[in-house]
């Protein structure tokens, strides 16, 4: 099952981000929500194409923050066994979006099992330790989603093998799992770079404190590390692996349009076009007010759905333009 869509810039109540902006899904069924935008006379719109396939467009000028999976650690579990960083970085680095989504998907849809997944994964990708690492009991943390689930499994596999005993445990949402990393209950969960960053930054320094997160990786990993410390945890590598808000089109729009790119899109359909998303997607600045602030898109129309049925709408031709997360497995090609 995947995680529910919130109105912070984080997964909900604590998992891994999510809607960054974007709000809890609407209720509504596909009915008209904002009014209708026109284009400059001349400009081209692009109407919806139906197909089966969608493809997310590449965020080119960094409207979402980096929710890039990342290992956080308690910091005394890594300062007796500093072995099992270097561990889960080489799971981070074997992570991309499309791996991410492949994963998803045989979890999602295929109805395998996360510890299945997660061993032909190991096995697949060699992430198994040479020799032991070290010994003792370890903790993995697990958000109550199946992509947390999956990735706990995975850390939990690499773990073992480097000669640790390792239980994986599910604590659900991150108000309740981080206090547990805090005070070694848990050794690891993994977690999301940007969420965990404006998560601890809200803790530490207020809720109405500047967001540190960024479209920069790099950046908002940096801004993460000193926060971690000053709340017991540590952070390893982050993975090329994102899990936040995307916009996809139809593969069959993408062709017929040449876009590749959130900024392709602006160009190709300077006339406007049909966005669908939660109920609060026009307000939020992460989906449409970002999409016109940023981009420059133009959107006739706005239609609204529950989270779960934005793709369906994107599929049958009802909007050109949804919202959907990186990592869903109904991404995946294959």
């Amino acid at each position: 099952m995947r995680r529910p869509p919130t109105l912070v810039v984080a997964l909900a109540a604590a998992t891994g981000l999510l809607l960054a902006g974007c709000g809890d899904p609407g209720s509504g069924g596909g009915e008209t929500e904002a009014p209708a935008a026109t284009g400059a006379a001349g400009e081209t719109a692009c109407e919806p194409v139906a197909g089966e396939q969608l493809v997310v467009l590449e965020d080119d000028q960094e409207l979402q923050n980096a929710d890039n999976i990342i290992p956080a650690f308690n910091a005394a579990a890594v300062a007796a066994n500093p072995g099992i960083v270097e561990l889960l970085d080489t799971v981070s680095a074997a992570l991309d979006t499309e791996t991410l989504i492949g994963l998803n998907k045989s979890v999602d849809i295929d109805r395998q099992t996360s510890s299945d997944v997660a061993g032909q994964f190991v096995e697949a990708e060699g992430l198994a330790a040479d020799g032991s690492t070290g010994t003792g009991n370890l903790v993995v943390g697990a958000a109550n989603f199946s992509e947390s689930a999956t990735l706990a499994e995975i850390y939990a596999a690499v773990l073992r093998s480097g000669g640790f005993t390792v239980e994986v445990r599910t604590v659900g949402n991150r108000e309740t799992y981080l206090p547990a990393l805090q005070d070694g209950t848990l050794t690891v969960v993994p977690e999301y770079a940007a969420t965990l960053a404006d998560f601890l930054n809200a803790r530490i320094n207020g809720a109405e404190a500047e967001s540190v997160a960024s479209g920069d990786v790099d950046a908002t990993v940096a801004a993460l590390a000193p926060l971690a410390e000053q709340s017991q945890l540590a952070v390893g590598a982050a993975s090329a692996a994102q899990d936040q808000n995307a916009f996809a089109v139809t593969t069959a729009f993408a062709e017929e349009y040449g876009v590749t790119t959130l900024s392709d899109l602006a160009e190709a359909c300077a006339g406007g076009l049909t966005l669908a998303g939660p109920a609060e997607c026009p307000e939020r600045p992460f989906c449409q007010v970002g999409l016109e602030e940023t981009y420059g898109l133009t959107f006739t129309e706005f239609r609204s759905y529950d989270f779960g049925l934005i793709g369906a709408a994107v599929r049958d031709g009802e909007a050109a333009l949804g919202l959907v997360l990186s990592s869903d497995g109904s991404l995946a090609t294959s």
